[in-house]
């Protein structure tokens, strides 16, 4: 990265010219650069990498105080937070397509929630995704899984959301932003407080206009 003066003939510039550089300013200098474009950050593999890292981070605070005490003896012997020991353990278990369990080393023997289902209805350039179930069980959140084609294996790279679902008995996501016109299918499982995972619900699909 350049330094510059008077860049453009004038005082200041920022911005990209022709696609080729960029001009902008930081701590007090002007500076160029060559201009990149970033990959692809909606890349299959990352959403789903993604999707997981955003339900932690989340769900960790609605956790209580005795509901995060099991972490912090692993997050004492590996010298991290509590939380960082959750999301790294839960993580570690997402690469090997396992779901996420709110205790470290629980036998997953609790029972996820009875009776999923999955309903889609298109809207512009979008899906509204509602998930529904009878009984909750000792249910702590659902995987939700898109395709463009049908017969979705279920696997972390086609996991496009992860949703918190201890209560109440329907959730509703929009899928956002979307191709009109395409046909996108979807299913989800449901996972237990101890990172029991349920069995696929019957696959639906929708066409955003």
């Amino acid at each position: 990265m350049a330094t510059v003066k008077g860049p453009l003939f004038s005082l200041d510039a920022r911005g990209q010219v022709g696609g080729a550089v960029v001009f902008g300013f930081w701590k007090g200098r002007n500076y160029v650069r060559r201009h990149s474009v970033p990959s692809n950050p909606r890349s299959v593999s990352q959403l789903g990498m993604r999707a997981m890292m955003k339900f932690l981070s989340q769900v960790w605070g609605s956790h209580t105080s005795g509901q995060q005490e099991p972490w912090n003896e692993i997050a004492a012997r590996t010298n991290v937070s509590p939380f960082n020991a959750f999301v790294g353990a839960n993580m570690t278990r997402w690469r090997n397509f396992l779901p996420p369990s709110m205790t470290p080393s629980a036998a997953a023997d609790d029972d996820v929630g009875t009776v999923p289902t999955i309903v889609i209805v298109p809207g512009v350039r979008q899906n509204q995704v509602t998930v529904g179930l009878t009984t909750i069980n000792d249910n702590y959140g659902c995987l939700i899984f898109r395709n463009e084609v049908t017969s979705i294996p279920s696997a972390w790279n086609n996991c496009v959301q992860v949703i918190k679902f201890m209560t109440g008995t329907e959730k509703v996501w929009i899928d956002t932003p979307l191709l009109a016109g395409t046909e996108y299918f979807y299913t989800m499982r449901l996972y237990s407080l101890h990172g029991a995972l349920g069995a696929e619900a019957t696959e639906d699909s929708g066409e955003p206009t």
